[in-house]
């Protein structure tokens, strides 16, 4: 079963330094029938104004992971941990019992596009931690490849949860397929471009809850971006 997640019906927050597009309910936004997915619980779609920012701000028990499409992002958080985190490149953060973080846009004057991605743990109160990853490009070109797991090899990181993270960089006209465990479902996520899936088109910011499916296949109709979701 294939449901799809419209980009223009996502929620939509804005405010002077900052544009976004909520797949599931997220502050203001509420939507019953898109609060989360099986443990996704958050995927927001943030364009971040030069010289801008989110300030410092608490979080909890989420594992949050940043993912960029263009520009950089700046982070620092109160575990010591912190870096640029640039297109090519995966950020986890475990807020576990507690962290005080901040992001801002790197660049003074460019746009920073990103997707922020937050997974609820499968256990509360651990230690707060703090990982960057650079993905292995040729890994994720013109196929899938998994850049977060609960055990992460090599240019992956480590999700406190029964889920993992793919993504896939394809060229125009090209077919991708990722096979799906019995009693798993996955959450599909165009970031950029435009592909066909089960006969139906899907652009920039559409996505797709997929369930009681033995293979996900994917083609291209364009150069394309995605990130697949597997999950518990």
């Amino acid at each position: 079963m294939i449901t799809i997640r419209k980009s223009e019906d996502r929620g939509k927050g804005k405010i002077d330094w900052l544009d976004s597009r909520f797949t599931f309910s997220f502050g203001d936004y509420y939507d019953p029938a898109f609060e989360s997915f099986g443990p996704l619980r958050v995927i927001n779609e943030d364009w971040i104004k030069g010289g801008a920012g989110f300030p410092p701000h608490p979080h909890r028990d989420m594992e949050i992971v940043t993912y960029i499409l263009d520009g950089a992002i700046a982070h620092k958080d109160s575990t010591g941990g912190g870096g640029t985190i640039r297109p090519g490149e995966i950020q986890r953060m475990s807020a576990g019992s507690g962290i005080v973080h901040a992001e801002f846009n790197a660049s003074a004057t460019e746009t920073c596009h990103l997707l922020q991605i937050w997974i609820m743990p499968s256990k509360t109160g651990i230690a707060p931690g703090y990982e960057q990853k650079t993905i292995d490009a040729e890994a994720v070109h013109n196929h899938f490849g998994r850049i977060a797991a609960p055990q992460p090899r090599e240019n992956e990181v480590r999700l406190v949860q029964d889920a993992e993270i793919w993504t896939a960089k394809l060229d125009a006209d090209v077919e991708a397929i990722h096979p799906l465990a019995p009693g798993r479902k996955a959450w599909l996520q165009v970031a950029r471009g435009e592909i066909a899936l089960d006969g139906q088109v899907l652009k920039a910011g559409d996505a797709a809850a997929i369930t009681d499916q033995a293979q996900i296949m994917v083609r291209s109709k364009a150069a394309s971006e995605v990130l697949l979701f597997d999950l518990s």
